[in-house]
């Protein structure tokens, strides 16, 4: 995996401040063995237009627009949790920027990586950019589909505030997760290796959360599923679809076909005015299988 070398990172943005000649030869990246290597993790919503990717952040001291990037809110998520971690770990890993996106392969074996490299960091920083205080129900964190595998797989996960101010680790508010997600205790604390849900029930964690690409609905959770697959971008439900084949191919569990279309006969989300998924969709899968997790809401309780 690649990750972000903390110290060099930090001394990259002070020398950018205060306009020094940057030596451009240093290298912020490396590549390191996760199963190896100690290095705090970033979990974060995306705001769209505001983070800064592999490219721009490989680059950083060579662009006319550096200030500007400086300034972007992704790249200030990145600088405070460096800041977080200095002294304590070496290395940091942001979905945002330690990917090259431009790399399909790249992509693919980060996503089927990504909640392995979660479950063996030393610690994970959860930035909830939109609140002071612990929050009491779903915000736009606790509701996106990429970070329910970010809230389970860490041992260690902290919560931020938008200050920047820790609020809590999931071990101490695990109760108030558990009204909050619907994920019981157990499996927050101890992971997936003490506590083994059925496929019926891992979904219905999934079903209230939304992703912006239908396909991420499915690749935003083989790792909980413990599952490989090529990414497709592009096919749309499809992917839902080859998920639950996969996961019928390594297992006997049955709760796969426990799902039920919702009150308007179909089992996808359409969009609401708002741009969001809502929760009932129209038309029929027309086969055994879903298309989506909402077709599992309410099975948290089938083992």
């Amino acid at each position: 995996m690649r990750l972000i070398k903390v110290k060099e990172f930090l001394a990259r943005h002070r020398q950018i401040l205060q306009q020094v000649d940057v030596d451009t030869q240093t290298q912020i990246f490396t590549s390191c063995d996760d199963t190896a290597t100690n290095y705090c993790i970033l979990s974060h919503r995306w705001i769209s237009g505001h983070e800064v990717d592999y490219e721009q952040m490989m680059n950083l001291a060579k662009l006319d627009n550096a200030y500007e990037i400086l300034n972007l809110h992704g790249y200030q998520k990145i600088l405070k949790a460096c800041d977080v971690a200095d002294g304590h770990l070496e290395y940091l890993w942001a979905d945002t920027c330690c990917i090259d996106k431009r790399s399909s392969s790249e992509l693919s074996e980060a996503i089927n990586s990504m909640f392995r490299w979660y479950k063996n960091s030393t610690q994970c920083y959860t930035y909830l950019h939109d609140t002071s205080d612990f929050p009491t129900e779903a915000d736009s964190w606790f509701s996106r589909g990429w970070t329910l595998q970010e809230l389970i797989a860490p041992a260690d996960l902290r919560f931020f505030n938008r200050d920047w101010k820790e609020i809590g680790d999931k071990r101490n508010r695990a109760t108030e997760l558990e009204k909050i997600t619907r994920v019981p205790a157990r499996a927050l604390m101890d992971g997936l290796s003490s506590y083994s849900p059925s496929f019926a029930e891992v979904m219905s964690w999934a079903a209230e959360r939304r992703t912006t690409l239908a396909e991420d609905e499915a690749y935003s959770l083989i790792g909980l599923l413990g599952v490989n697959m090529p990414m497709l971008y592009g096919e749309g439900k499809k992917a839902f679809h080859r998920l639950q084949l996969e996961f019928m191919q390594m297992s006997n569990d049955q709760s796969v076909f426990a799902w039920r279309a919702n009150k308007a006969g179909g089992t996808e989300a359409v969009e609401s005015p708002e741009g969001e998924n809502a929760q009932e969709g129209m038309g029929w899968t027309g086969g055994v299988l879903p298309d989506g997790p909402i077709a599992f809401r309410g099975c948290h309780d089938i083992i």
